[in-house]
């Protein structure tokens, strides 16, 4: 039976809170989980809208919820800048997609005025001028990410069920480095029977435009239920399809947290690419990552099965102490790993665009 993102309900106030952190944590006023991991990446999803219907991840039937249900900029606001106060130094904002969300220009500027390392966004690239890309990195935006599976036109409107354009979202990608936001990002799903004899053509486009392209391995977060293992196109593979063409170098990143391998082409040519292997190379021990939904449910992990709703709290003027300690608690109960393939996984009852990616 297909899923259906139906409307939540508006939250009872005598709903539960999270399990309490132990003591020593909340003196500490820091986001860290039991298994010893500090949280200072907060993924922000400002509206599960979108106007693709990616078979990965949405089915045509889907529906959004209502407008009642998600939160007011202020809102967001609020919770960032309780997250803030506890230890969150980068805010990617998401959806849905998050050009769909009206009030996207207020946020991106309310954000920049905020004490961060990095404010970046994740789009489909289906309308990005110039202008707003100067707009926004004039606010604080300091990167952008483009979603992009394909750069066949017919396999684009099967896999996006949408009448935008590769084309659209490549103009897009030029955009964002004429409006000089440097070496925009395009994440591709590689997908087994789809486009497995493109990898080598992105690498292409990597290197005709200086940009990052990354290859993330098909995980269990589609609506529809229907991921299925033999679909997973695996790490070793997308490298061996694009060293076919092109020789790469893998390249060490400082970075402990970062969620792909890195390389660089080894004639010297411009643009990176990136594999991103949830499936077959989890990252979980690493994982820095909090997760907010655009109606306010915490979610510690990607995979997690329960959420912690904020919406209580928001609406009946908790201060910000408040807040941060329901974030204190909510990822103390961060689980250890995603569990992709082991006995007993469960995949999420929300695909991907519910979530925010």
């Amino acid at each position: 039976m297909m899923g259906l993102l139906m409307p939540h309900p508006l939250p009872q106030l005598e709903a539960p809170p999270p399990p309490t952190a132990p003591a020593s944590t909340r003196r500490q006023q820091s986001l860290r989980d039991s298994h010893g991991r500090a949280i200072h990446d907060l993924r922000l999803s400002i509206t599960d809208r979108c106007n693709f219907r990616c078979r990965y991840c949405m089915e045509p039937d889907d529906r959004f919820l209502p407008k009642r249900s998600l939160l007011s900029t202020d809102e967001y606001m609020r919770v960032v800048d309780a997250a803030i106060s506890v230890g969150i130094r980068k805010v990617r904002i998401t959806g849905g997609e998050p050009t769909m969300c009206p009030d996207l220009d207020l946020i991106v500027r309310e954000l920049g005025k905020r004490d961060l390392d990095d404010l970046a966004m994740t789009t489909n690239g289906w309308r990005l001028v110039v202008s707003t890309v100067n707009r926004w990195r004039e606010d604080g935006l300091t990167r952008l990410t483009f979603s992009l599976d394909t750069l066949r036109e017919d396999r684009f409107a099967t896999i996006t069920r949408s009448s935008s354009s590769v084309f659209d979202v490549i103009h897009s990608i030029e955009n964002a480095l004429m409006g000089g936001l440097p070496q925009p990002k395009v994440n591709v799903v590689a997908l087994r029977h789809f486009n497995e004899d493109e990898f080598a053509d992105f690498a292409d486009l990597a290197r005709d435009l200086d940009i990052d392209v990354r290859f993330i391995e098909y995980m269990p977060l589609d609506s529809g239920r229907a991921w299925t293992r033999d679909r997973v196109v695996a790490e070793q593979d997308i490298l061996a399809s694009i060293s076919a063409r092109h020789r790469l170098e893998e390249v060490s990143l400082s970075n402990r947290h970062s969620t792909s391998r890195s390389y660089r082409f080894a004639d010297g040519a411009p643009g990176r690419i990136g594999i991103i292997a949830p499936v077959t190379r989890p990252f979980c021990g690493a994982c820095n990552r909090l997760r907010i939904t655009a109606e306010g449910a915490v979610r510690p992990c990607l995979f997690s099965n329960r959420e912690w709703d904020l919406r209580p709290l928001l609406r009946h003027n908790a201060t910000t102490d408040d807040l941060a300690q329901f974030l204190v608690d909510a990822v103390w109960t961060k689980q250890a790993g995603h569990g992709i393939g082991l006995e007993g996984f469960q995949q999420p009852e929300r695909g991907m665009s519910a979530i925010g990616g």
